[in-house]
């Protein structure tokens, strides 16, 4: 089990990149655009040396009245290293109420689910 990616929400995909990319040399990868949520785009940036993934995310929404998604850090990714896995704790976490979204395979090729801590802090669970 390791962190797999923590993710922020941006208002400006490319400008967060290019910081990114500008004052910690990090790699910066294709934009995704999701087909099931129209507007959302992310870019994952690789920090050197084997570092860190960050996913940098972008909507239209962001702006809206009512919208859970708000600029700044949303949310970190835990790999648990196979789908079997991650289909075991979404079911436990399911049973006590804390599954956000179960088990799916994403448009990007990640099979994910999301579980939230007591205060609502959402955890992606991922292969």
């Amino acid at each position: 089990m390791h962190l797999a990616h923590v993710a922020l929400w941006t208002a400006d995909l490319d400008a967060a990149a290019a910081f990114w990319q500008r004052y910690f040399n990090a790699a910066v990868g294709p934009s995704y655009r999701s087909a099931r949520r129209p507007g959302f785009v992310s870019r994952f940036i690789t920090l050197p040396d084997g570092g860190a993934e960050i996913e940098l995310m972008t909507a239209p929404w962001l702006a809206g009245a009512g919208s859970a998604d708000r600029i700044g850090w949303d949310h970190i990714a835990i790999s648990l290293g196979s789908a079997a896995e991650v289909d075991a704790l979404a079911e436990r976490c399911a049973a006590a109420g804390a599954l956000v979204s179960p088990p799916r395979r994403t448009g990007d090729g990640f099979y994910e689910a999301v579980i939230a801590m007591p205060d609502g802090t959402r955890i992606e669970i991922t292969t």
